[in-house]
C-alpha cells in the first residue's frame, strides 16, 4: 500500500475515535519515518472482546441524553434505538436499567 492510503486509514481510526491523539501521532511518525510496524502477534494480543470494550465511547452525534446508546450502537451494529428500548425495559421491569445507564454514562469517555 502506499502512503497515503496509509495516512487515510490512520486518519480514519482516528477520526471514528479507535487512536488516540497520541496513538495517531506516533503511527504517523512511524510511517512517515519508514520504520517498521509493530509485530502483528502484539496487535491481536488482545482478545476482541477487551478490544470492543477498549473502543467504547459514548457517541456526540447519536444522543437523547448521554450518548451511552449511540456508543453502544457503533460498537455492536445495532440501531440505537433497541439499546434505548432495552435500558427502558430494563427500567420498567427491575429498575436496573436505569442504574446500568448512569454508571454507563459517568464512567464512559465520550468521543
Amino acid at each position: 500500500m502506499n502512503f497515503s492510503n496509509e495516512l487515510e486509514k490512520l486518519a480514519d481510526l482516528h477520526q471514528r475515535g479507535v487512536l488516540s491523539d497520541e496513538e495517531f501521532a506516533r503511527a504517523k511518525a512511524r510511517l512517515l519515518n519508514g520504520e517498521p510496524a509493530p509485530q502483528a502477534q502484539a496487535a491481536h494480543a488482545q482478545s476482541p472482546g477487551a478490544a470492543a470494550i477498549n473502543t467504547l465511547h459514548r457517541s456526540r452525534d447519536d444522543r437523547w441524553i448521554g450518548g451511552v446508546c449511540g456508543g453502544i450502537a457503533r460498537i455492536t451494529g445495532l440501531a440505537s434505538w433497541v439499546w434505548r428500548l432495552a435500558f427502558t425495559l430494563g427500567t420498567l421491569c427491575a429498575g436496573g436499567g436505569v442504574l446500568v445507564y448512569l454508571l454507563l454514562w459517568l464512567f464512559l469517555p465520550e468521543e
